[in-house]
């Protein structure tokens, strides 16, 4: 199990700023959540590469491999200034 965490336009186009997934047998990658999470969530995940992802807090890209018991935040970018 997973725990999922939506940020800024990604909570308002899911309705979720949280939510459990539990994680298939094997090895599971960011890119192979993201495509999961397109389905469920089409709105959120039509522009992915404007998405950001990080694995308990730090930044991650589509090989990153999750294991259960991971925090994985997704957002949009941000700039400072």
């Amino acid at each position: 199990m997973i725990t999922i965490l939506y940020f800024a336009w990604l909570r308002e186009r899911t309705g979720l700023s949280e939510e459990k997934f539990l994680l298939a047998a094997g090895t599971v990658t960011v890119a192979d959540l993201v495509d999961i999470l397109a389905v469920r969530h089409v709105s959120a995940f039509q522009a992915r590469r404007a998405i950001r992802c990080a694995v308990n807090q730090e930044f991650a890209d589509p090989s990153t491999v999750l294991n259960a018991g991971d925090e994985v935040a997704f957002f949009p970018p941000v700039t400072g200034g």
